[in-house]
């Protein structure tokens, strides 16, 4: 059912993106592509590009925050070149393979499962938090519905209560009952609150949204007001295509960034700037895994 459902998302998705380019086709294919915009592209995939390298590294303070603590020279290929499996169908893989590779390591599954589920977890939290405050600040969260008004706030008091160790503990003792488990294997413990992870995942997007700012700079000049407004609809729709069950969230990052922006920015330059955003993006992560690659091969020799 959920296979299916995947499906269904991603063809309304594309359904929704199609049906717009054809209204603006004409209009997109009238934009110009000049030296300005190639300089701007390159900054954006450069930002891109730190802003995987930085994620990796806010992994490594996960996994030193649960108490499994490994060197950079593992710890940065491991993620990188995994997080190229989040386009395969499923949007799993590329946990599995962190999963995987740290059972290789040495860790146990709980722990393993809790360090790759704890990391999107504060990376969304991270991107509603930066959306609260940006767009609020706007007024483009409230007023029409009173839900739009409710629900962030819920959201992420929802999670920053259940990540304090008081409460998420408890839930892991609960969990580690109903499964089978190895003499002396104990579940993870968290004795401090995840501070330092979810700072860093808020430098995270906010770097994201950087490259997304700059890459859109390059067809229409903005204004310092423009700054937040961006920064806060990249971080909600980011959000989106972070737990609406699509492959690497394509579609509906883009779907959610139109719906929001429409009003703002002509749909020739919301459609060029997005399309090649995620051209950036992918060229950064396909970039930041040859790197990584690169440097496994070379360590190995």
């Amino acid at each position: 059912m959920v296979k299916y459902l995947r499906w269904l998302i991603l063809g309304v998705t594309l359904f929704f993106l199609i049906q717009t380019f054809q209204q603006h086709w004409q209009d997109v294919i009238e934009v110009e592509f000049n030296l300005s915009q190639v300089k701007y592209s390159a900054i954006a995939l450069l930002v891109t590009l730190f802003a995987h390298i930085w994620s990796g590294l806010v992994w490594a303070s996960i996994l030193k925050f649960l108490h499994q603590p490994a060197a950079l020279s593992w710890v940065l290929p491991v993620y990188l070149q995994t997080n190229l499996a989040k386009y395969i169908p499923g949007n799993v893989w590329h946990f599995y393979g962190r999963i995987r590779a740290m059972q290789t390591a040495g860790a146990n599954l709980d722990t393993a499962t809790l360090i790759t589920l704890l990391e999107p977890l504060l990376m969304a939290t991270a991107a509603v938090l930066i959306a609260m405050i940006t767009l609020l600040h706007k007024g483009l969260m409230m007023a029409q519905n009173p839900f739009y008004d409710v629900f962030p706030f819920l959201f992420v008091a929802t999670i920053l209560i259940a990540i304090h160790p008081r409460f998420l503990n408890p839930l892991l003792s609960l969990a580690g009952r109903f499964k089978k488990k190895s003499v002396g294997q104990e579940s993870p413990k968290i004795k401090d609150y995840p501070w330092l992870p979810l700072g860093g995942e808020i430098g995270f997007v906010i770097l994201r949204g950087s490259g997304f700012i700059v890459t859109i700079a390059g067809f229409s000049a903005l204004t310092l007001e423009d700054f937040p407004l961006l920064l806060g609809v990249f971080s909600l729709s980011w959000f989106f295509g972070l737990v609406i069950p699509s492959p690497g969230g394509i579609g509906v990052f883009e779907s959610s960034a139109i719906a929001l922006l429409n009003s703002t920015f002509p749909p020739a330059i919301l459609l060029s700037s997005l399309a090649l955003f995620r051209l950036l993006s992918l060229s950064a992560e396909i970039l930041a895994g040859a790197l990584a690659w690169g440097f496994t091969v070379t360590s190995n020799q």
